[in-house]
């Protein structure tokens, strides 16, 4: 018996009824050979964190663009916010925790530079529209290894599409990551705004904090307490009503002071006119576009969507580079 099927046997003897088990997946699109160690779900979280568009998420913004200081969140570190969030919760509940660490670990692959910002603007400008978790799965399916994808299993691809609001994944992990992800940002985005003197803990709705606590630690502690303590031993995950009502209040309340905050995002249409240009741009000029994505055209991909993949995947750094490249005289470049 190999490393890998003991690690199988393991999961249908000690996980929960309701855990996704590596050897019951759905599988891959292209049928592969197994690892003699690792299960399925082990190797997608591993293909993930090997990725090209992984590694380029510590460039991207989160809320604040371009902050002044080393401390304020990233792409990528709210990425691994999430996941160890959304492993705290899979352990606990006796679920897959490769599944939750893959899904956790893809979810933000597709975003663009400069974060919703970005996102906005594709999907302004482009008829196909653009939405951050279907090009995600554009990613892992389509872009990464020039076109042949990683080839993940069903379970993760399914947890990466449906981790936005409005949707539902099919797998408990998948849910888990899916309030991970909010739970991760309520808490960092508040921390954030208060280190960045545009929020107090005072100003935080009293009411919000007798629920979820008078700290930012300790309102994080409260919802994952929370959502395990309301999930175990169940089919589905959810929190309490009264935790969730302060959670979804938090958040209009982060909607109101911080993410519509002047402060933090009054230089935002700078961003969003950057990048419904460099669309524009593309569009006009696909030749110069690097050589696999006008392979991509040739093969018979639709122009908006190259153009997409190509800006979705800039750093925030490589977009204002290439921006200046493009519309900023060589006289008036520092």
């Amino acid at each position: 018996m190999t490393i890998r099927e003991q690690m199988e046997q393991w999961e249908l003897q000690y996980l929960s009824p309701y855990a996704s088990r590596s050897s019951q997946s759905r599988g891959r699109r292209q049928p592969e050979e197994e690892c003699d160690i690792r299960p399925v779900y082990q190797r997608d979280r591993d293909r993930i964190l090997h990725s090209k568009a992984f590694r380029r998420l510590r460039q991207k913004t989160q809320v604040f663009l371009l902050a002044k200081g080393d401390h304020y969140r990233t792409r990528l570190t709210h990425t691994l916010e999430v996941s160890q969030n959304a492993r705290t919760i899979a352990k606990a509940l006796r679920l897959n925790e490769d599944l939750v660490e893959a899904i956790a670990l893809g979810h933000d692959l597709g975003h663009t530079p400069f974060g919703h910002a970005g996102e906005r603007a594709l999907n302004q400008v482009c008829s196909l529209g653009f939405r951050h978790n279907e090009q995600s799965v554009r990613v892992v399916e389509r872009l990464e290894k020039q076109g042949r994808g990683l080839n993940l299993t069903w379970e993760v691809r399914d947890g990466i599409l449906n981790h936005k609001t409005g949707t539902t994944p099919a797998t408990l992990e998948g849910q888990i990551v899916r309030l991970s992800d909010k739970i991760a940002y309520i808490y960092h985005d508040m921390d954030d705004a208060i280190r960045g003197g545009i929020l107090s803990e005072e100003e935080i709705p009293k009411e919000y904090r007798e629920i979820l606590g008078e700290t930012p630690r300790i309102r994080l502690n409260s919802m994952i307490h929370d959502v395990i303590t309301n999930s175990m031993d169940q089919p589905v995950i959810r929190m309490s009503e009264e935790v969730e009502g302060a959670m979804k209040g938090l958040r209009s309340f982060l909607f109101t002071h911080v993410y519509m905050n002047p402060i933090a995002k009054g230089e935002e249409y700078k961003a969003v006119n950057m990048v419904g240009e460099l669309y524009h741009y593309y569009r006009a000029h696909l030749d110069l576009l690097p050589q696999f994505y006008q392979d991509m055209l040739e093969e018979g991909e639709k122009e908006e969507q190259v153009v997409c993949d190509y800006i979705a995947g800039m750093t925030d750094n490589y977009a204002v580079q290439t921006f200046e490249k493009y519309f900023v005289p060589e006289s008036w470049k520092n």
